[in-house]
């Protein structure tokens, strides 16, 4: 791949239990993403927090609520080795970072990864008040005034370590909003050179990138514009622009919103599913109202998982034994896979029971009977209420019958972590732990204590069924049913996120999810269709073994989930996409703006600016349609003609467009052009009506001008439209 630095900022990292300052999805996702970069010889540098109590250690009390430790994480005990960043004269490096009108000093250590250095900062230093030592304890701190501590830290002071260090990266990846204050500090590097605000945005826009995670709206960090003043107020005269015009960058809705400052300073945005794309569009249309859902400049890459940290040793030795001897380096190939076909069923399947026996044994899971081996089904992940763990629990009778049938007897293991903050999250912990403890399901339902990665290996590796009930489309991607696939564990889950684009009819089992009736209307149709699906087709195939002990097509359905989802959902295929998607476009442009003394970041500032001065004055004036006739099938062409008014704003420096639904879920444009004056800053634009049926399109079209550039990184880069 070619050569070219990137930057990967992300508020956690979770590359091994051994090195507890991970939350979850996302900083298990941050650190497959850097392993596999690693493994593809990327150059890439990741910047995060070192925190000194990591996230907390879980116990749960007798009475069944959730209780937080913070025991101080054991450097030396990380399986990566972590050393203190030197400055040139080989003594701990320093960065200094002016947060409320006061210093706080930070030291970093690193990681290294072959082509993969992480650096992890830590306010930890003598030289700090206690408060400030303490701004970097612990992930996800709940009082605000901390988070946006942690956040100006993450994103100026990770910029500042960058730079202190000589590493000028080509691209900047913000993985979600945490980081996005670094766009502030790049743009106050550029300041202190002489450069004009609008210039610096340009140039930093082009070579930042940004991946949002979180689907709803409240998701996304918010602080209150007071909050901002106080914390960076002292901040903004070094970045060349007035107060109002920094703040706009991320003002929403009356706060600052993290996210819309990290979409405002990228060039690029990406979800982390085809699904999420669709419902980032909606979410993001509310700040951006003059542009049709379907054209909101939002991208995807579906997530993938790192086969090499989450594959059980048993399989791996098969797949080393029955695919071609280079297979952990062509995990993208499908090819690869297709030869777990050919794997014997009995190869495979005794493979996967000694995975589950080593499951149940090193998590001390007490069976109803210590000589069964039932179904065990699956749900770990963070205990959030639109994760809906109890949902297998609404009929508490049918369910206790497919427990506890002692001819196909079923076990349920939970595993998870609730937020310190989130009440309902502990109620659902609680909830399970007291129907646990019921006659009817003691030894048929488990909660799993302490869940973190060491533990999410042997769930993923070692249950049979992978469960997954969350509120459509609430579940941005989720990655843990990819770690189950590699293993030969078999998915059940409503179709959101990745398993939308996954599952195929053949590689498990699907919950529609439907989302038109109201949520409790919803939940009852989910938790019918997953007790079918228990009853009428997972248990029964599990428990069919012929004249074998293998359940030959249950087997059969294990080979294809591994072939048909291993070689799409692993970080070598994301992060490839990641490269030819995002990186690779994003160096092209952020080197052209800053060639030549940043001209051309100086001519798109200038242009924006005119065109925001002077948008007010554009109208759609009056539209007909002209020469009808009729056609066939349906179809009738006509000749739209528009009198625009432009004002000041160049004629080509507009794109002009016919928009309308074409009767399904999409939309047609068809371009208008300039045919001649009228009068000073008046035009006449025409064009072709589409060639679809007119009784689709008549009543759905309206005219559209929006701003243009050969320079803008796509076609709504402005944000600005006009309707007529």
């Amino acid at each position: 791949m070619p050569n070219g630095e990137v930057a990967y900022f992300s508020a956690e990292f979770g590359l091994d239990e051994s090195l507890p300052i991970y939350s979850g999805g996302l900083g298990i996702l941050a650190g497959d993403h850097i392993k596999a970069a690693a493994d593809l010889n990327i150059p890439l540098t990741g910047v995060g927090l070192f925190y000194k109590k990591g996230y907390f250690q879980q116990q749960i009390n007798e009475s069944g609520w959730q209780q937080q430790h913070y025991p101080d994480v054991d450097r030396k005990a990380s399986i990566y080795p972590l050393q203190p960043v030197m400055d040139a004269e080989e003594r701990p490096i320093i960065i200094d970072v002016t947060i409320a009108g006061r210093q706080v000093h930070a030291t970093a250590w690193c990681i290294r990864l072959g082509s993969v250095t992480l650096y992890l900062l830590s306010t930890d230093v003598d030289a700090n008040s206690d408060a400030d030592r303490d701004l970097t304890n612990t992930l996800y701190p709940s009082h605000p005034d901390v988070r946006i501590s942690q956040e100006i830290m993450l994103g100026i002071g990770g910029a500042r370590l960058l730079a202190a260090l000589g590493i000028q990266p080509a691209v900047w990846h913000m993985n979600e909003g945490h980081s996005a204050f670094l766009a502030f500090e790049r743009i106050r590097m550029l300041s202190a050179e002489g450069v004009p605000f609008e210039t610096a945005l340009e140039a930093v826009k082009a070579s930042t990138v940004f991946t949002t995670h979180t689907p709803v709206p409240a998701g996304h960090d918010v602080f209150s514009i007071g909050m901002i003043d106080h914390y960076l107020g002292s901040y903004y005269w070094q970045l060349g622009a007035d107060r109002a015009r920094i703040l706009s960058l991320g003002e929403l809705d009356g706060v600052f919103n993290m996210t819309r400052l990290a979409v405002s300073s990228s060039s690029k945005v990406n979800g982390v599913s085809k699904l999420h794309g669709e419902v980032t569009r909606e979410l993001f249309h509310r700040w951006m109202p003059h542009i049709p859902i379907p054209d909101i400049p939002v991208d995807s890459v579906t997530n993938g998982v790192h086969v090499g940290t989450w594959l059980a040793d048993g399989i791996k030795k098969l797949y080393d034994k029955h695919l071609v001897p280079d297979w952990a380096f062509r995990t993208q190939e499908p090819q690869v896979w297709a030869a777990v076909r050919d794997i014997p069923a009995h190869e495979l399947w005794e493979e996967h029971q000694q995975a589950k026996s080593v499951m149940v044994q090193q998590l001390g899971l007490a069976l109803a009977s210590p000589d069964e081996n039932p179904l065990i089904i699956g749900f770990a992940r963070r205990f959030a209420t639109y994760k809906r763990a109890l949902l297998i629990f609404s009929d508490l009778e049918r369910l206790a019958r497919l427990l506890s049938d002692p001819e196909r007897p079923v076990c349920l293991v939970f595993a998870g972590k609730a937020h310190p903050a989130d009440e309902p999250g502990k109620e659902l912990i609680r909830k399970i732990v007291e129907l646990s403890r019921e006659e009817r399901f003691k030894g048929r339902v488990h909660i799993v204590e302490n869940y973190a990665m060491d533990k999410a290996k042997k769930l993923v590796q070692g249950v049979d069924v992978w469960l997954n009930t969350p509120v459509k489309p609430m579940e941005a991607s989720g990655t843990s049913g990819q770690k189950a696939a590699m293993n030969g564990v078999i998915n059940c889950s409503v179709l959101d996120g990745w398993w939308v684009e996954g599952y195929n009819g053949r590689n498990g089992w699907a919950i529609d999810g439907d989302t038109s009736g109201d949520p409790d209307q919803q939940a009852q149709q989910d938790s019918d269709m997953l007790y079918r699906l228990l009853e009428e087709q997972i248990i029964p195939l599990y428990y069919e073994r012929g004249d074998t002990a293998i359940p030959t097509e249950w087997v059969n359905m294990m080979k294809e989930s591994i072939c048909s989802l291993t070689p799409v959902y692993n970080t070598h295929r994301m992060v490839s996409d990641y490269w030819n998607q995002i990186y690779v476009p994003a160096m092209a442009r952020g080197r052209r703006f800053a060639a030549d003394g940043l001209e051309i970041a100086s001519r798109v500032g200038a242009y924006k600016q005119f065109i925001r001065d002077n948008w007010s004055a554009v109208h759609v004036k009056k539209v007909e349609l002209l020469d009808a006739d009729g056609g066939s099938n349906g179809r009738q062409k006509s000749i739209f003609r528009a009198e625009i008014a432009l004002g000041a704003i160049w004629s080509k420096d507009v794109r002009v467009e016919a928009v309308g639904s074409d009767g399904r879920s999409g939309i047609w444009r068809s371009k208008l052009e300039p045919v001649h004056q009228l009068t000073a800053g008046q035009f006449v634009y025409e064009g072709a009506s589409p060639d679809i049926p007119i009784d689709v399109w008549r009543a759905n079209v309206n005219v559209r001008v929006t701003p243009i550039s050969p320079d803008f990184a796509n076609d709504f880069e402005l944000e600005l439209g006009a309707w007529g």
